[in-house]
């Protein structure tokens, strides 16, 4: 009875296999370089420039918070000795709300910066998105992986040209 099982499992491990290896011998798989792709295109490269127009005004006012506190500072450092406690209790008064100021607009400005930057690149991850879709239908693709998930693949499988072609036309 156990011989049976045993024979009756393995039989039907090898079946599976057979079966498996024969279906995935039908499937058409292609490889796309999604970071390549994005960086190829052209707005990948407007991005930063659109964004730093969009915020200039508060990227500048953060950046003149910076300079102001470290001229206070080398001025407390410079000027110690000839200050009077008054006047060194009031310059580091005005540091420390400088500072304080700073602290308050630039975190929320860079965490406002990489959300917007965000929102821009994942526009164009949706337009290579439907690039890939295009292509693998056009060219009847089952699966298609990202070339970095992948040790190695057929040349002739890699459509990242076709994508990029493709996204050309969408946008």
């Amino acid at each position: 009875m156990k011989k049976f099982t045993k024979s009756l499992i393995a039989g039907a491990l090898l079946s599976t296999a057979m079966v498996s290896s024969a279906v995935l011998a039908e499937q058409k798989i292609g490889v796309v370089n999604v970071q390549g792709v994005f960086q190829s295109m052209p707005q990948a490269a407007s991005i930063q420039a659109t964004i730093a127009a969009e915020f200039k005004d508060k990227t500048e006012e953060v950046s003149r918070l910076e300079k102001d506190i470290k001229y206070y500072m080398e001025k407390n450092q410079r000027d110690a000795a000839t200050m009077s406690a008054k006047e060194k209790t009031e310059l580091e008064g005005k540091i420390i709300a400088l500072r304080d100021e700073y602290t308050g607009k630039a975190q929320p400005l860079q965490q406002e910066i990489q959300k917007r930057l965000q929102e821009e690149q994942n526009k164009l991850l949706g337009l290579i998105k439907q690039g890939i879709d295009a292509v693998a239908a056009k060219e009847k693709y089952d699966v298609i992986l990202n070339s970095n998930a992948v040790a190695f693949i057929n040349p002739e499988n890699e459509i990242s040209k076709s994508v990029l072609e493709q996204v050309g036309k969408i946008n």
